[in-house]
This record gives structure tokens, sequence and C-alpha cells, in this order.
């Protein structure tokens, strides 16, 4: 009898795996799927470019509050602290460098994305849930209208757009607090500051490879936030859900991707 319920036991758990394991390579394909998609169908959508130009409203501008504020004080913090670490070694002058190279080449990429997954995704998320829930995408493929060309990809485009600029503005906003913090605060030399930072930031290495670092981030947090819009149950539960999913697996993604190509580009 104890080996015959330890069977079943055991049964059920392989039952269990092999079921999250097809849903988790379904859904790894249907999104592959959807990618594809929404780039053949990206031609129709740059040809109503408007629609690309009103979400990048949606998803860029409306992030800039949260990104400059979080940017100014992460700037102000990487000072502080690395004023203090630098300072043990002598080396106070480059606490312009430590600033500039953290937000060009790391947290100025990584950070954005994580808010504009917060922000911008879980909006994209709920948006097209909704649009699903009401039927107006079953709506726009009765009037032969296609949901990724209208929906997705003007969507797609704006988040791939917006990123690496939403990075770009939160490195520079986060170099202004650093600054703040290390010159009139702290009394680091301006000039040093300045200096240094100039000496060392190198464009291809630095802020080419932030850029390309952001617009992959961006590519991510787009297609999760779509596709989870898309694979949401059509209630209010499901939203919900997918919204959450969507903030969690870009997180996950973004930090994924940051270790893969921060290890490509310093192999390179």
């Amino acid at each position: 009898m104890i080996k015959s319920n330890l069977l079943i036991c055991l049964i059920r758990t392989l039952q269990s795996i092999g079921r999250r394991t097809i849903d988790r390579l379904w859904r790894l394909g249907a999104g592959a799927r959807l990618f594809l998609l929404t780039i053949i169908y990206s031609g129709e959508s740059f040809r109503r470019f408007h629609l690309t130009i009103r979400e990048i409203y949606s998803t860029g501008v409306m992030s800039l509050l949260i990104v400059v504020v979080s940017a100014f004080f992460v700037g102000m913090v990487l000072a502080l602290q690395g004023y203090y670490t630098l300072q043990k070694y002598g080396s106070s002058e480059a606490i312009g460098v430590l600033v500039a190279l953290s937000l060009l080449r790391e947290l100025g990429p990584v950070v954005t994305a994580l808010l504009f997954a917060g922000r911008a995704g879980t909006a994209i998320t709920a948006e097209i849930g909704l649009m699903k829930a009401t039927e107006q995408l079953s709506a726009m493929e009765m009037m032969a209208v296609s949901p990724i060309a209208r929906v997705v990809a003007p969507r797609f485009w704006a988040g791939v757009i917006s990123m690496p600029l939403l990075a770009l503005l939160f490195s520079m906003v986060g170099i202004l607090g650093g600054y703040i913090v290390a010159v009139p605060l702290i009394g680091v030399d301006e000039g040093a500051f300045w200096s240094q930072m100039q000496a060392n930031v190198d464009i291809r290495e630095d802020i080419i490879n932030g850029v390309i670092k952001s617009i992959v981030f961006g590519v991510a947090c787009t297609m999760i936030a779509l596709f989870e819009g898309f694979d949401a149950p059509p209630t209010a539960e499901g939203v919900s859900r997918a919204t959450t999913r969507t903030v969690v697996t870009s997180s996950l993604a973004v930090l994924g991707l940051d270790f893969v190509l921060t290890s490509f580009m310093l192999a390179v």
C-alpha cells in the first residue's frame, strides 16, 4: 500500500513537471512567433508612423518623471558611496570616472529597463489584455485589420526607440546628481571631476555599448509585455496576473541579458 502511494505521488510529480515544461516551451515558441509576426508587419505599421509616435509618447514621455528622479538620486548615492571608498586609497579625484562609467556601462541601461518594465511594460500588458477581454482585437480581425500591424508593431517600435533615449537621459541626469554631491557638497575639485571623466570615458566601449544594451533590453521588455497581454485570459484576474508576470519576467530577462551582453562586450 505504501509503495503504491509513493508510486502515485511520483507519477503525479513527473506529470506536473512535464506539464510545466511543455507550457514553458509553448510560451517560448508563441513569443518567438509573435516577434517574427511583429517584424513582418512592421512595414505596414511604418506607413502609419503616427501610431508609433503616439505610443512613444505613452511609453517614453510618460516615463520621464520616474526615470529622471530615479537617476538623480542614483547618481547622488553613487558619488557619496564612491567618494568614501576612493578616499581610503587617495583617489577621491576619480569620483567623476566612477560615476560616469557605472552609469553608462551598467546602471543606466539596467535600471532604466527595470523602471520601463514596471511603468510602461505593465501599461502595455494591461491595455492589450483589456482590448482582448472586450473583444476589440477580434473586432479588428473581422474588419480585416491586423491586430499585429495596428496594435503590436507600433508599441514594439515605440519601446525599442524609447529605451535607449531614456537610458542616455538616465546616465546624464545621474552624472549631474553625482556632480552636485561631489563638487558643491563634498568639495572635490571641479576641474578634476570633469577632466578625468572626459579622459577615461570611451565612446565605443562605454557609450555605444550602453546604447546597444538598452536597445536589447527594449526589445526584450516590450515583447514580453506584448506577449503577456495577448496571452492573458480575458478576465480581470487574468489581466492582473499577466501584468505581474510582465514585471517578473522582464526583470529576470534584463538581468540575464545584462550578464550575457557584458561577457560578450568584455571578450571583444
